[in-house]
């Protein structure tokens, strides 16, 4: 990874969030930085805006995928699993053992273009126990967990809540609420999904609100962290707002921008 020149006492973090799958920009996305943090959802299983691409059209052709998109956006989740059951009833082997070869790849991928030093956490779409398969030395992986960089220290909280979607690392609260409890009083505070606040909340292209934790909007006014890092939401109706006297920030789908939101100090 390109420092900072010698000299200068500044240090700059680099964040992504929502990579599924961007291999090519996420090898890119440490330069000039000290460190990379990734906040998740590494994998991908279909592309919302390209159905050709993803584990699920591999696995079942384009069409079948835009189906379970088309159902998925429409909140017709009980017939996207009906259509889902079918489609695997087609496909030989275990389901989980399916899956999990596909991510298996993806992960080879993802992880070996991760720059040195990577601080990363799950996402709701990750396969967390995968994970030390591929985090080589250099890449650290937190949850319910604190770091300092660079003199600040930075907590850490992987996963989602349990929705409809019912997508893989989807977590009780209670669980997630212990976890931010670990991490307690930090500078910045990052996780996958938001705080439970409806402007940050709302795609604004899948016309639907996401799941965000009341817990870690409770520690946000409680611990006060100069900011809140999350993505999660891929069209979030506002990507940034302060709740108090923190800077809360959307670093954005980085699928689609392949760009990293910067912090520098």
């Amino acid at each position: 990874m390109n420092r900072p020149p010698s000299g200068t006492r500044r240090t700059r973090v680099h964040v992504v969030s929502d990579v599924h799958g961007n291999v090519r920009d996420l090898a890119r996305a440490g330069e000039g930085a000290d460190a990379l943090i990734c906040l998740g959802d590494l994998v991908l299983f279909v592309d919302y805006a390209d159905h050709s691409r993803g584990i699920l059209p591999d696995l079942f052709g384009a069409e079948n995928a835009r189906r379970l998109v088309s159902l998925r956006t429409e909140r017709r989740y009980e017939e996207a699993r009906a259509l889902g059951a079918r489609l695997w009833a087609g496909v030989d082997g275990d389901r989980t053992e399916v899956i999990e070869r596909a991510v298996r790849r993806q992960y080879a991928e993802l992880f070996a273009a991760f720059p040195t030093p990577t601080y990363a956490t799950y996402g709701n779409v990750d396969v967390p126990h995968l994970w030390p398969e591929f985090a080589r030395e250099g890449t650290v992986v937190l949850d319910g967990q604190r770091v300092q960089i660079g003199g600040r220290v930075f907590g850490f909280v992987g996963g989602g809540l349990r929705s409809p979607m019912r997508s893989g690392h989807e977590i009780g609260d209670e669980e997630y609420a212990a976890k931010i409890e670990a991490v307690g009083e930090v500078d910045v505070l990052c996780t996958h999904i938001p705080p439970d606040v409806p402007e940050l909340l709302y795609d604004t292209v899948a016309r639907r609100f996401e799941r965000g934790s009341r817990a870690l909007l409770d520690a946000i006014r409680r611990t006060r962290p100069r900011y809140a890092l999350f993505g999660h939401v891929h069209q979030p109706l506002v990507r940034r707002m302060r709740i108090g006297a923190t800077e809360c920030v959307n670093v954005g789908h980085f699928a689609r921008t392949g760009t990293p939101w910067v912090l520098e100090w």
